[in-house]
């Protein structure tokens, strides 16, 4: 495929999501932006939402503000976020990061399979995800290890590898849905499917893929699930995550990290802790509500656009540039790290190079492009439906190609800097 500036306008000019581009700040009209899977684009509305809650509801009403619906947010919003993944009401709430998320539902699946001394995971996992289950381990005393199971190319899930490794003595599979590096993306039902089947309990981690990638978690039967927002729910840097757990599982799942939010009647100030019924048990401190509050607009873009169209254009434009790498990228050095079938891949598309840290570099300081670098050698490009351009694919595509044809990279130095 060309780098034809004029397909990519009439691509632009027949997307039916391109308005959503102006409901977010871009400030910068020459900087490509490829990073919606690490960092979101501030939506306009989060600015007058943080204004009003900042300028009224804290500024004026004070202390009065956790009756005035405060206290609500943390279900209010994780309503929203469980209509993106396919949860029932009640089944989704904000809370605290991914990692101690993560960790809270880990510790509560190995309680609840006693007996059982495995985890099956994946070596494609998150490694936050992995030090996390590590502590869950620990934490839950016993004999229990950590199994991970090796992609046979570091590229795609290691589908058979799981359905060898789980079986009777597995207390809990936890993957990532999606998977960070290549972009690989599990068929959730199957792999629930192979966990329940072994009696395993399922956790998936869908930072990912929310937004992006459609989830089912009450059609697939998952039992529990943890996902970031400050990704493609555009919420801001740090902003707080979510967790799932299956309706039929809340009375029995025990939040191992008790806090007075999660007790059944916390301004009883009971000395004694008695969790609350449901979903609630899971929130452990008092929530960050600015924080929190910056969560609803980008999921609310979301539910206004429709899963299925982002998802359409995501797949669209993830092809899109796959068909420019061929042409153009793969002629000059780079290699594919993603899946080619589009059922099988998220939303960003990974590209290979030996001097990939030096690229990303050059691309930065030089170009005005915007990816991310993961070692070995992986450049990572994110495509964010709502306000990710066919033309800036395209344009992006074009400023890559100069920087290796014409040398660009190499004045840049081998070390990494800090943040990659």
């Amino acid at each position: 495929m060309e780098l034809d500036t004029g397909f990519a306008k009439r691509l632009d000019e027949q997307d039916e999501l391109a308005s959503f581009r102006q409901r977010f700040i871009i400030e910068d009209r020459d900087l490509i932006y490829l990073l919606g899977n690490s960092l979101g684009r501030l939506p306009r509305a989060t600015i007058e939402r943080l204004e009003r809650l900042v300028g009224h509801e804290w500024g004026e009403r004070l202390i009065r503000g956790w009756n005035d619906g405060w206290i609500d947010l943390p279900h209010q919003v994780g309503d929203k976020v469980g209509r993106l993944v396919g949860a029932r009401p009640g089944e989704v709430i904000i809370a605290d990061s991914t990692s101690v998320n993560l960790y809270k539902l880990a510790l509560a699946a190995l309680r609840m399979r006693p007996g059982r001394s495995k985890i099956v995971t994946d070596d494609l996992n998150f490694p936050s995800d992995l030090y996390i289950l590590e502590g869950a381990q620990r934490a839950a005393g016993g004999n229990y290890r950590l199994e991970r199971v090796s992609s046979p190319d570091g590229v795609h899930g290691p589908v058979d590898g799981l359905a060898e490794a789980i079986d009777e003595e597995t207390a809990l599979v936890a993957l990532s849905h999606t998977v960070f590096k290549s972009a690989y993306t599990y068929d959730m039902g199957l792999i629930t499917k192979m966990a329940h089947d072994a009696g395993a309990l399922i956790l998936w981690d869908v930072s990912h893929a929310v937004g992006t990638v459609p989830i089912d978690l009450q059609g697939t039967d998952v039992d529990f699930a943890v996902g970031c927002t400050y990704k493609y729910l555009n919420a801001g840097p740090g902003a707080p995550a979510f967790l799932y757990v299956r309706e039929g599982l809340q009375e029995e799942a025990q939040n191992p990290v008790s806090g007075w939010m999660g007790q059944d009647r916390p301004f009883e100030f009971e000395l004694a802790y008695q969790a609350a019924p449901g979903l609630r048990r899971f929130l452990t401190g008092t929530p960050a509500i600015l924080s929190l509050a910056a969560i609803e607009p980008g999921v609310d873009l979301l539910l206004k656009a429709g899963m299925d169209k982002v998802r359409a254009k995501s797949v669209q434009q993830t092809e899109y540039l796959i068909a420019l790498y061929e042409t153009h990228l793969e002629p000059i050095g780079f290699e594919l790290r993603s899946p080619r079938d589009p059922d099988r891949r998220g939303s960003h598309v990974a590209l290979g190079h030996p001097e990939g840290l030096r690229i990303s570099q050059a691309l930065k300081e030089e170009m005005n492009v915007l990816p991310d670098f993961r070692r070995p050698d992986n450049l990572r490009f994110s495509v964010a439906p709502l306000y990710t351009s066919y033309a800036e694919i395209n344009e992006a595509v074009r400023r890559l190609h100069t920087v290796v044809t014409e040398g660009v990279y190499e004045q840049y130095p081998v070390e990494a800097p800090a943040v990659t």
